[in-house]
């Protein structure tokens, strides 16, 4: 007599040279999460652990996925991560062909792998696609709710991808992988060597991952956005001789926002009687053009309200994380990782 099969059965991958890479560090509940919704969907997983000392690795390997623990010697990175976990793919399976990259704290939406390596393998230009990833839980917090936001990206052709996407292993070979130097910023790095070499990144309409960003306070947001300030510095002074401008408006934007217009408006406050404040008023004009950027973005009234504040508020750790970068390599030290979440909940 036959039995029902799970649902992630159902939809288990039937092309053979996909491998998935999952990278994590101290995800916990989440990995558990992330590591289920993969269950046999696709023949060959690596889990790549930076560090964990929370069982994560253990987790993995009970689990019967391969785990690949990082060199305590050496900085960690998600690009170095990601790299470490392509390399044992390849050393089980050299014939593979694409790579589905998976954050620890993500979970792979149900058909996700199937379309994804469809429109891949249809298409010799494309060496990445990636989709719709959506926040677990947006009403635990205004900062999930941003995140949830930031991710409703346009659909179609782009310059680059985030750090979840299917990739063709044969032109990210061909482009040495992720550089393993950067703390942030790597997926852009990435696919702009790709670029370059005629290659093109796709965003589908599909849902792909629910992401569970936990955060609950001001100050995680803040280092996640001080994070972002930091790849686009490290990004435009990799890059800025290269075609295309590379984080060149992000880089003026945020050093004209966040740092030029508040010194301007309080150096000149003596000489002016005060007058040179007016320039502040600079900043609620640039909160409503981005309301009625995101409006026209399908956002409601609401989620473009919020986008716009954080977009106004988010110039100045961004700001700060590209001084810091620059201040970093001036005095010749190396950056670290940034990081802002907490350990998950176990009733996560």
């Amino acid at each position: 007599m036959s039995e029902a099969r799970p649902a992630h059965e159902k939809t288990r991958t039937p092309d053979s040279h996909l491998g998935i890479v999952i990278i994590g560090r101290n995800e916990g509940e989440r990995l558990r999460r992330c590591l289920t919704s993969l269950a046999e969907r696709a023949p060959l997983q690596v889990y790549v652990d930076s560090g964990s000392s929370d069982g994560s690795v253990a987790l993995a390997e009970k689990m019967g996925v391969h785990v690949v623990a990082l060199d305590l010697a050496l900085p960690f990175t998600a690009a170095r991560a990601r790299n470490a976990g392509v390399a044992k793919l390849l050393e089980l399976e050299p014939n593979l062909e694409l790579v589905q990259f998976v954050d620890g704290d993500c979970e792979v939406v149900e058909g996700w792998l199937e379309s994804a390596a469809a429109k891949i393998v249809e298409d010799p230009a494309l060496a990445v696609v990636c989709g719709r990833l959506r926040e677990r839980r947006p009403e635990a917090s205004v900062y999930n709710r941003l995140c949830d936001i930031e991710w409703n990206t346009p659909v179609g052709y782009a310059d680059w991808s985030g750090g979840n996407a299917m990739m063709r292993l044969r032109t990210f070979s061909e482009v040495g992988g992720f550089n393993p130097e950067l703390i942030a910023g790597e997926e852009p790095d990435l696919c702009l060597r790709l670029r370059v070499r005629g290659y093109r990144i796709l965003r589908m309409a599909d849902e792909m991952m629910l992401h569970d960003a936990n955060m609950t306070k001001f100050g995680q947001w803040w280092r996640r956005i001080v994070r972002s300030g930091h790849a686009y510095a490290e990004g435009y002074s990799r890059h800025r001789r290269d075609p295309g401008q590379y984080f060149a408006k992000q880089v003026r934007s945020n050093l004209t926002w966040g740092v030029v217009l508040p010194l301007l408006a309080l150096v000149l406050a003596w000489p002016s009687r005060g007058w040179s404040l007016a320039i502040l008023a600079a900043y609620p004009v640039l909160g409503l053009r981005v309301w009625r950027s995101s409006r026209r973005r399908s956002f409601s009234a609401a989620e473009a309200r919020l986008y716009a504040l954080a977009c106004v508020v988010g110039k100045f750790p961004s700001a700060y994380g590209q001084l810091r970068y620059w201040t970093k390599k001036l005095v010749g030290s190396r950056s670290t990782l940034i990081e802002y979440k907490h350990p998950p909940s176990p009733k996560a």
